[in-house]
């Protein structure tokens, strides 16, 4: 009883933590909305522990743990995907402002020249 107290109590920070990042603009509500379910699902394992057991026995697991880990495993393959998708998505938007901005350049300094 008293390691799922810790738990529960390490995982509402967890969610307190994030709701100030959040608040505090440091974080985007599109990336706060997964750690926000962690964190209460975290919760939830924490307040009824059999819950895993039941679901480990439920997929067919042996050992609970196994299951927790394979899903944390996932999600964190996951989050690694979405925020590949991201960096290749913003790389694609530099690569055409700073395109953007040497065409401005460059018209500028014609422009330039064909004053002075």
């Amino acid at each position: 009883m008293r390691g799922s107290i810790f738990f529960i109590v390490i995982a509402v920070c967890i969610i307190l933590g994030i709701l100030l990042l959040l608040r505090s603009r440091r974080l985007k509500e599109k990336y706060a909305a997964l750690w926000v379910i962690v964190g209460v699902i975290s919760i939830v394992l924490a307040a009824w522990p059999g819950l895993l057991n039941w679901a480990a026995r439920l997929v067919g697991v042996q050992v609970a743990s196994n299951l927790l880990f394979t899903l944390a495993i996932l999600l964190l393959l996951g989050v690694c995907l979405h925020l590949s998708l991201e960096v290749s998505s913003q790389e694609d938007k530099i690569r055409r402002l700073a395109e953007e901005a040497a065409i401005a350049r460059q018209k500028l300094e014609q422009l330039d020249d064909e004053r002075g």
